[in-house]
């Protein structure tokens, strides 16, 4: 890999917010359970990271979605490619993403998710980027916010590369 990649978050510091994001979450649903649904690919790092942190029980299950193919910015035109295999009816729902710019694929699924009766949905992502947002989207639990760049680690690529560093870094290109 020839890109030089400048670190934005360390491992340490990713590794502090999710304790601390598993701790509010576990009092937010105290006496309940939740069920997480994982956003494939990107969000799988988080999501292990982050059900290990909580403290009620837990379902998980798993989507795919795309939105980006190859590129670096989302088209906008979000398609299920994996559904979740549990039911959700009646279920504490959190969707948990590694990164929000657009808001398309969060908009998308809480409607697929209300429409199939889940008792509540809350949304969770590892990194919000606010001033990319196209939609409306109600964040109930965010990592970090970050300025507009393409960043990569913890599970998020640069055609389908990075994804295995420990912390998140800007390319440099």
């Amino acid at each position: 890999m020839s890109d030089k990649i400048n670190v934005l978050l360390p491992e340490e510091q990713i590794a502090a917010r999710i304790r601390e994001l598993g701790k509010e979450i576990s009092e937010d649903y105290a006496g309940e359970s939740v069920y997480l649904v994982c956003v494939l690919r990107g969000a799988v790092f988080f999501t292990c990271e982050l059900a290990k942190r909580i403290t009620v029980p837990v379902m998980l299950d798993f989507m795919i979605t795309s939105s980006y193919g190859s590129g670096t910015v989302s088209s906008g035109d979000v398609r299920i490619k994996k559904d979740v295999e549990l039911p959700v009816e009646g279920e504490n729902v959190i969707i948990v993403e590694d990164i929000i710019d657009s808001g398309n694929t969060l908009a998308t699924l809480s409607k697929v998710f209300a429409e199939r009766k889940a008792k509540s949905i809350r949304l969770c992502t590892l990194l919000d980027k606010p001033d990319r947002r196209e939609v409306d989207v109600d964040v109930d639990y965010i990592g970090f916010t970050i300025p507009d760049e393409f960043v990569v680690g913890y599970g998020l690529d640069y055609d389908q590369k990075y994804r295995n560093l420990p912390y998140i870094g800007v390319v440099e290109q």
